[in-house]
């Protein structure tokens, strides 16, 4: 329910060319079945001219009200059309976690 609810504000916020959302809780020291870790690749124009951080923040109050409540963390990856065409429509992996409490390093 909540990635389902990112997915909405963003495409709502952004129009994306192209948006992937991928709930990496289960990588994270969370409960099962926990919504609080997502990778989100975000296309859009919107981006077209604006640097990294300003996408970011873009991004972050779109989403207000989720990183207000369930929403943890978020793996961020934001280009306009052109730099992922570039990148030849490819994003990076999130590293494994190290946080937490977990002494196995998941």
């Amino acid at each position: 329910m909540v990635q389902q609810d990112i997915e909405k504000q963003l495409r709502l916020a952004f129009s994306p060319d192209f948006l992937e959302i991928v709930n990496e809780s289960s990588q994270h020291n969370v409960p099962p079945n926990s919504e609080t870790h997502f990778r989100v690749v975000l296309v859009s124009a919107e981006f077209d001219h604006l640097a990294r951080v300003a996408r970011h923040q873009s991004v972050y109050a779109a989403l207000a009200g989720q990183m207000a409540g369930p929403v943890h963390a978020l793996a961020l990856h934001t280009y306009s059309p052109n730099e992922w065409r570039q990148r030849q429509k490819a994003a990076p992996e999130s590293p494994e976690c190290l946080g937490g409490s977990n002494t196995d390093g998941a």
